[in-house]
């Protein structure tokens, strides 16, 4: 049976990064938070990080045939899914000419037909409770065009548009789907792209109004307020967290 009294989160790629400080928002406003993610250690560090409410799950969400099974499991053990961060992803950086199909197909499965099969499996549950929030992560790569990651511009400006696809067809439902575009947030990945390349580091930071990386838990503020009762009336939005980067000039 729902209880209303809880809330039940999953988080993908809730390991560290963005999808940490999501689960991190999430598990001090009580919310008990499903973290998936390959890596066992980083899994480890979170539960230790984020306590009791913690749940991780160690999946390869990539693995499409088994989301299903996942899912079921999920709600046998937490009796519902009321919120589902699709954040789990991949880039590849590669001249677009040396870029080969399966590389393409690679960032594709993981970054786009993932968060397909993986929201199909939970909205499913969702539709019977009449309520529930999805909340996809874009990215600045669909705002505007970047060199050497074709597959992962590709897979980010197909999330916007199936973002506004799910919302238009399941908001009557009662299922909210929502994005968030994050800028430039100072994160591990980040600092390996921009610290080793000072012209793109000044460029990115050029054109950011604010003049400064975001933080991982402006992600997280956003994540949860869309999920909220806040943002009850907000739905197919595909929001920029990022400094202005995206109007930037």
């Amino acid at each position: 049976m729902y209880d209303n009294n809880k809330r039940v989160a999953i988080v993908t790629g809730g390991g560290s990064g963005i999808g940490l400080a999501i689960a991190q928002k999430f598990v001090d406003n009580g919310i008990e938070t499903i973290v998936i993610g390959r890596n066992e250690k980083k899994l480890s560090d979170a539960k230790q990080l984020l306590g009791e409410r913690c749940h991780p799950i160690n999946h390869d969400v990539s693995d499409l045939a088994s989301l299903p099974s996942l899912v079921d499991n999920i709600i046998r053990d937490f009796g519902q899914i009321d919120i589902l961060v699709n954040n789990a992803g991949i880039n590849m950086k590669k001249d677009f000419t040396e870029t080969t199909d399966e590389d393409f197909q690679q960032v594709i499965n993981t970054n786009l037909t993932a968060v397909f099969s993986l929201s199909r499996a939970v909205v499913k549950h969702m539709i019977p409770q009449g309520k529930g929030s999805i909340i996809n992560i874009s990215s600045m790569a669909a705002q505007y065009g970047m060199p050497r990651v074709i597959s992962y511009s590709a897979s980010k400006a197909a999330i916007d548009g199936i973002t506004r696809a799910m919302a238009v067809e399941l908001s009557p439902k009662g299922i909210r789907i929502n994005a968030i575009a994050p800028g430039f947030i100072a994160t591990a990945m980040t600092a390996v792209a921009l610290d080793s390349d000072p012209e793109r580091k000044n460029k990115a930071l050029g054109r950011t109004p604010m003049g400064h990386l975001g933080q991982p838990s402006d992600i997280g503020d956003a994540a949860l307020f869309l999920c909220s009762d806040a943002a009850k009336y907000i739905t197919g939005v595909i929001l920029p967290v990022d400094g202005g980067n995206s109007i930037g000039f």
